[in-house]
Protein backbone atom coordinates (compact mmCIF):
# COMPACT_ATOMS: atom_id res chain seq x y z
CA UNK A 1 0.00 0.00 0.00
CA UNK A 2 2.94 2.36 0.54
CA UNK A 3 2.78 2.44 4.36
CA UNK A 4 6.54 2.68 4.79
CA UNK A 5 6.91 5.58 2.38
CA UNK A 6 4.09 7.46 4.10
CA UNK A 7 5.66 6.74 7.50
CA UNK A 8 8.96 8.22 6.25
CA UNK A 9 7.08 11.38 5.24
CA UNK A 10 5.79 11.76 8.79
CA UNK A 11 9.26 11.06 10.15
CA UNK A 12 10.77 13.76 7.92
CA UNK A 13 8.15 16.12 9.39
CA UNK A 14 9.50 15.38 12.88
CA UNK A 15 7.04 12.70 13.99
CA UNK A 16 8.82 9.69 15.57
CA UNK A 17 7.80 6.42 13.91
CA UNK A 18 7.54 2.96 15.45
CA UNK A 19 7.69 0.42 12.60
CA UNK A 20 6.37 -2.86 13.99
CA UNK A 21 7.56 -4.90 10.97
CA UNK A 22 11.09 -3.48 11.19
CA UNK A 23 11.16 -4.26 14.91
CA UNK A 24 10.06 -7.85 14.24
CA UNK A 25 12.77 -8.22 11.58
CA UNK A 26 15.38 -6.91 14.02
CA UNK A 27 14.20 -9.25 16.80
CA UNK A 28 14.24 -12.18 14.35
CA UNK A 29 17.57 -11.23 12.78
CA UNK A 30 21.06 -12.44 13.70
CA UNK A 31 21.31 -12.71 17.52
CA UNK A 32 17.74 -11.41 17.78
CA UNK A 33 15.86 -11.70 21.06
CA UNK A 34 13.14 -13.92 19.55
CA UNK A 35 15.38 -16.56 17.94
CA UNK A 36 15.56 -19.01 20.86
CA UNK A 37 11.80 -19.03 21.45
CA UNK A 38 11.03 -19.38 17.74
CA UNK A 39 13.56 -22.18 17.27
CA UNK A 40 12.20 -23.98 20.32
CA UNK A 41 8.60 -23.86 19.02
CA UNK A 42 9.44 -24.17 15.30
CA UNK A 43 12.64 -26.27 15.05
CA UNK A 44 14.74 -25.74 11.94
CA UNK A 45 13.38 -22.26 11.15
CA UNK A 46 16.37 -20.27 12.43
CA UNK A 47 20.10 -20.16 11.74
CA UNK A 48 23.14 -17.89 11.84
CA UNK A 49 21.29 -15.27 9.79
CA UNK A 50 18.28 -15.29 12.10
CA UNK A 51 14.83 -16.57 11.19
CA UNK A 52 14.49 -18.25 7.83
CA UNK A 53 11.36 -16.30 6.91
CA UNK A 54 10.45 -18.63 4.05
CA UNK A 55 10.69 -21.73 6.25
CA UNK A 56 8.76 -20.10 9.07
CA UNK A 57 6.03 -18.73 6.82
CA UNK A 58 5.64 -22.17 5.21
CA UNK A 59 4.96 -23.55 8.70
CA UNK A 60 2.48 -20.93 9.86
CA UNK A 61 0.65 -19.35 6.93
CA UNK A 62 -1.59 -22.32 6.21
CA UNK A 63 -2.21 -23.31 9.83
CA UNK A 64 -4.10 -20.87 12.07
CA UNK A 65 -2.98 -22.71 15.23
CA UNK A 66 0.68 -22.45 14.28
CA UNK A 67 0.24 -18.78 13.39
CA UNK A 68 -1.32 -18.15 16.80
CA UNK A 69 1.65 -19.90 18.45
CA UNK A 70 4.06 -17.61 16.58
CA UNK A 71 2.00 -14.53 17.47
CA UNK A 72 2.09 -15.59 21.14
CA UNK A 73 5.89 -15.41 20.94
CA UNK A 74 6.17 -12.20 18.93
CA UNK A 75 3.31 -9.95 20.06
CA UNK A 76 4.22 -9.57 23.76
CA UNK A 77 7.76 -8.53 22.85
CA UNK A 78 6.52 -6.05 20.26
CA UNK A 79 4.08 -4.57 22.79
CA UNK A 80 6.97 -4.13 25.22
CA UNK A 81 9.11 -2.47 22.52
CA UNK A 82 6.18 -0.20 21.63
CA UNK A 83 5.83 0.84 25.28
CA UNK A 84 9.58 1.59 25.41
CA UNK A 85 9.22 3.72 22.25
CA UNK A 86 6.33 5.66 23.79
CA UNK A 87 8.28 6.24 26.99
CA UNK A 88 11.37 7.38 25.06
CA UNK A 89 9.29 9.85 23.01
CA UNK A 90 6.94 11.04 25.75
CA UNK A 91 7.83 14.68 25.11
CA UNK A 92 6.81 14.61 21.42
CA UNK A 93 3.57 16.18 20.20
CA UNK A 94 2.66 13.06 18.20
CA UNK A 95 3.90 9.55 17.47
CA UNK A 96 3.20 7.37 14.45
CA UNK A 97 2.88 3.60 14.64
CA UNK A 98 3.22 1.62 11.43
CA UNK A 99 1.35 -1.56 12.29
CA UNK A 100 0.15 -4.13 9.80
CA UNK A 101 -3.06 -5.99 10.68
CA UNK A 102 -4.03 -3.33 13.24
CA UNK A 103 -7.78 -3.83 12.79
CA UNK A 104 -7.49 -7.58 12.34
CA UNK A 105 -5.84 -7.92 15.76
CA UNK A 106 -8.25 -5.50 17.46
CA UNK A 107 -5.44 -3.05 18.22
CA UNK A 108 -7.07 0.13 16.96
CA UNK A 109 -8.39 1.08 20.40
CA UNK A 110 -4.85 1.84 21.60
CA UNK A 111 -4.56 4.86 19.31
CA UNK A 112 -6.08 8.34 19.20
CA UNK A 113 -6.26 8.57 15.40
CA UNK A 114 -6.00 5.98 12.65
CA UNK A 115 -4.45 6.69 9.26
CA UNK A 116 -5.08 4.07 6.60
CA UNK A 117 -2.75 4.00 3.62
CA UNK A 118 -4.61 2.75 0.57
CA UNK A 119 -3.76 1.91 -3.02
CA UNK A 120 -5.81 0.40 -5.83
CA UNK A 121 -5.74 -3.41 -5.66
CA UNK A 122 -3.73 -3.77 -8.88
CA UNK A 123 -1.07 -1.37 -7.57
CA UNK A 124 -0.99 -3.13 -4.20
CA UNK A 125 -0.65 -6.55 -5.86
CA UNK A 126 2.19 -5.37 -8.13
CA UNK A 127 4.07 -3.77 -5.22
CA UNK A 128 3.76 -6.83 -3.00
CA UNK A 129 4.77 -9.30 -5.71
CA UNK A 130 7.93 -7.24 -6.36
CA UNK A 131 9.17 -8.03 -2.84
CA UNK A 132 11.90 -10.65 -2.56
CA UNK A 133 10.53 -14.11 -1.79
CA UNK A 134 6.90 -13.14 -2.41
CA UNK A 135 4.77 -15.55 -4.41
CA UNK A 136 1.15 -15.61 -5.54
CA UNK A 137 0.47 -18.33 -2.95
CA UNK A 138 1.99 -16.30 -0.11
CA UNK A 139 0.11 -13.21 -1.20
CA UNK A 140 -3.19 -15.14 -1.25
CA UNK A 141 -2.54 -16.43 2.29
CA UNK A 142 -1.70 -12.92 3.51
CA UNK A 143 -4.77 -11.36 1.88
CA UNK A 144 -6.99 -14.07 3.38
CA UNK A 145 -6.03 -12.82 6.86
CA UNK A 146 -6.67 -9.16 6.08
CA UNK A 147 -9.75 -7.04 6.33
CA UNK A 148 -10.73 -5.52 2.99
CA UNK A 149 -9.29 -2.14 2.10
CA UNK A 150 -12.78 -0.63 1.95
CA UNK A 151 -13.52 -1.83 5.52
CA UNK A 152 -10.25 -0.33 6.77
CA UNK A 153 -10.95 2.98 5.03
CA UNK A 154 -14.40 3.08 6.65
CA UNK A 155 -12.79 2.78 10.11
CA UNK A 156 -10.05 5.36 9.49
CA UNK A 157 -9.83 8.92 10.72
CA UNK A 158 -7.59 9.77 7.75
CA UNK A 159 -6.92 8.03 4.43
CA UNK A 160 -3.78 8.47 2.38
CA UNK A 161 -4.18 7.33 -1.23
CA UNK A 162 -0.87 6.11 -2.64
CA UNK A 163 -1.76 4.90 -6.10
CA UNK A 164 -0.81 8.12 -7.88
CA UNK A 165 1.94 10.70 -7.89
CA UNK A 166 4.28 10.94 -4.91
CA UNK A 167 3.60 14.68 -4.68
CA UNK A 168 -0.11 13.94 -4.18
CA UNK A 169 0.72 11.58 -1.31
CA UNK A 170 3.01 14.20 0.22
CA UNK A 171 0.22 16.77 0.02
CA UNK A 172 -2.15 14.38 1.82
CA UNK A 173 0.41 13.88 4.60
CA UNK A 174 0.87 17.66 4.96
CA UNK A 175 -2.91 18.02 5.23
CA UNK A 176 -3.08 15.40 8.00
CA UNK A 177 -0.22 17.10 9.86
CA UNK A 178 -2.09 20.39 9.58
CA UNK A 179 -5.35 18.86 10.82
CA UNK A 180 -3.49 17.52 13.84
CA UNK A 181 -1.87 20.89 14.50
CA UNK A 182 1.53 19.54 13.48
CA UNK A 183 2.12 21.42 10.25
CA UNK A 184 5.67 22.25 11.34
CA UNK A 185 6.37 18.66 12.28
CA UNK A 186 6.10 18.94 16.06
Amino acid sequence: MGKSEVARMFERAGVPVFDADAEVRRLQGPRGDLLAAIESRFPGTTGHEGVDRDALSARVLRDPGELKALEAIVHPVILRKRAEFIDKNRDKAALLFEIPLLFETGGEGAFDKIIVVSAPSDVQRRRVLERPGMTEEKLAAILARQMSDSEKRAMADFIVQTGGELSTTEAQVREILSCLGLSGGE
